[in-house]
């Protein structure tokens, strides 16, 4: 392909294993008046044979493809070209298969439903460096970013009461239970009450556990 052609043009490649699939992009890609398409494949195996991927600006790539899948074929890709933009098409729209796709280097994720015009604006879109994702795809995107992550979730385990974080600190100075109760005015019972929650919640048995992990998550100062 001359250099001229590379310009006026935004050059794709297809992989899709579906023969009804893969001619219904196809056409919709030959109709356009600004894309060009290089390639099309059934199988990444092929793909990655041939040299069409190498000047690639954007590749419509399934996951569920035989032998070698899309996403397995993503760092393949772009190791060939770098500058390749990635799009997944595929019938799945579930959070492991879209994160699966985004972590591995797929800029965009579109369902295979999609509207031809609307992927005719997402491979433009995904040229000029934008994601291009289907409303639901990006929503749940949104939403998983949204959720705490594992590790904010973990420090929930940690939070004590403010009663708690007392009776811990008294605890790491080497005050009794008894010690504990007269120094906050409560009872024997409420000190031992609030000691089985410590331990709950920074999973330890003991003492010297609870306040070894109250320094490791800094909860406590070390005693002076």
């Amino acid at each position: 392909m001359s250099e001229i052609s590379r310009k006026q043009f935004i050059a794709v490649v297809i992989i899709e294993d579906n023969h009804l699939m893969r001619t219904g992009w196809r056409m919709v890609v030959e109709e356009s008046n600004d894309l060009v398409l290089l390639a099309d494949y059934d199988s990444c195996e092929k793909a990655l044979a041939g040299e069409e991927l190498d000047h690639a600006e954007v590749v419509l790539l399934d996951i569920g493809l035989p032998g070698i899948s899309g996403i397995e074929a993503i760092p393949q890709i772009l190791q060939r070209n770098p500058k390749a933009a990635i799009i997944m098409c595929t019938v799945h729209d579930d959070n492991e298969h879209i994160f699966q796709a985004i972590c591995a280097g797929a800029v965009g994720y579109l369902l295979k439903k999609t509207p031809p015009e609307e992927l005719l604006k997402a491979i433009r879109e995904a040229a000029g460096g934008g994601s291009p994702m289907t409303p639901n795809i990006a929503r749940q995107v949104i939403t998983s970013f949204q959720r705490p992550s594992a590790a904010e979730q973990q420090e929930e385990v940690y939070t004590l009461t403010p009663r708690e974080q007392e009776v811990l600190e008294a605890l790491a100075t080497g005050k009794s239970y008894h010690g504990i109760a007269r120094e906050m005015h409560i009872s024997i019972n409420s000190v031992r009450f609030h000691i089985r929650g410590i331990y709950e919640k920074l999973q330890v048995h003991s003492r010297t556990e609870a306040i070894a992990m109250g320094l490791k998550k800094k909860l406590i100062q070390p005693p002076r």
